[in-house]
């Protein structure tokens, strides 16, 4: 009896600390969700060819700064890497994402869509 009332314990605290978590991320999402967006439609709106993202990788580049995060540049031309390093020992999370337009017609009509003909 007294291992399933621990076992309850430990569940409920685990269960009330994630939601504590979610909630810090949640609220840390939310306050910056404009500004991404905001980003998002810039660089849709202003699209560079593979291996020409010079613009953009000054841009990813500034953002990552702002937030703190070591930045390394110089691979495959304009590729960046964003380093954020926490303050106790573990695992390594990696992400990749990619910021090179396409050839193609845009055919999406929305208020931030591709100024450059023929590249979204």
């Amino acid at each position: 009896m007294q291992l399933t009332k621990t076992c309850l314990s430990l569940g409920l605290a685990m269960s009330i600390s994630q939601f504590a978590f979610a909630d810090w991320v949640d609220d840390a999402a939310t306050k910056v969700e404009q500004h991404t967006i905001q980003l998002r439609h810039h660089i849709h709106a202003n699209p560079e060819l593979g291996n020409m993202e010079f613009k953009t990788s000054e841009l990813v580049q500034k953002e990552l700064r702002s937030y703190g995060i070591e930045v390394k540049k110089g691979f495959a031309k304009t590729g960046v890497i964003g380093v954020l390093k926490g303050a106790k020992p573990g695992p390594i999370v990696a992400l990749h994402g990619d910021m090179d337009a396409l050839l193609m017609k845009e055919k999406a009509q929305v208020p931030f869509a591709s100024k450059a003909k023929g590249i979204y």
